[in-house]
């Protein structure tokens, strides 16, 4: 076992080496690599879908955020041999009980419908019909792995709070975008400019406590 000079020396150099080079990206939806992109491209980090070196979609069997994201992370890792970031993320309805939750992209789906974001909001609004209390939240877990075999992942979260609206607003986004109302900002999420999403949402928030992480740990 190494002792904790050797651990304290280790910790540093491989939190960097997480994000120095190329960091494969464990999704292959289109509006996740954008934010991520962005994100991750301001603090100088090479990022690559999974998608683009031939890994395939990892399964999300789990119940729970944190199992889900760590077992795309790991899967993306072991088959590219790179350093790996997964997230898991969802809306979750106060009045719903915490749903559509980790089975928000196939909320419609488990009920019997398609599996798309058209479908998913109209199943989510009909849910709330009875329901006054609209408040959710996004929540993002990330989960970085500098190895398939991390014994240490990172791990953040984030929650970016708002309330669903019937009637849908804006045209960028994704998912339940144009249903997820912010007062502070008095926009959907989908009316919102792209930069300004990138630096208020779930993914960033998690994003930039991900990276605290890794500033201590230098």
């Amino acid at each position: 076992m190494a002792d904790t000079a050797d651990t304290a020396n280790a910790a540093p150099n491989a939190a960097q080496s997480a994000l120095s080079g190329r960091v494969v990206l464990a999704s292959n939806n289109a509006g996740k690599l954008r934010e991520f992109a962005a994100l991750l491209g301001a603090a100088g980090i090479e990022l690559v879908t999974q998608g683009e070196l031939g890994v395939p979609e990892a399964e999300e069997p789990h119940v729970t955020f944190v199992e889900n994201a760590l077992a795309k992370a790991r899967h993306a890792a072991k088959l590219t041999g790179l350093p790996a970031i997964a997230d898991d993320s969802g809306l979750c309805v106060r009045a719903l009980g915490g749903a559509p939750g980790v089975y928000s992209a196939r909320y419609a789906q488990r009920a019997g419908g398609e599996k798309s974001d058209a479908a998913n909001n109209a199943l989510l609004v009909a849910n709330l019909q009875q329901h006054a209390d609209r408040r959710a939240y996004y929540y993002c877990v990330l989960a970085l792995v500098r190895h398939a075999d991390d014994p240490e992942p990172l791990i953040a979260e984030g929650r970016w709070h708002g309330e669903v609206i019937d009637a849908p607003r804006g045209d960028n986004g994704f998912g339940y975008d144009p249903h997820f109302y912010i007062a502070g900002l008095e926009a959907t999420a989908a009316e919102l400019d792209p930069a300004l999403k990138n630096a208020s949402s779930h993914r960033a928030i998690a994003l930039r406590a991900l990276l605290a992480r890794l500033e201590e740990l230098a």
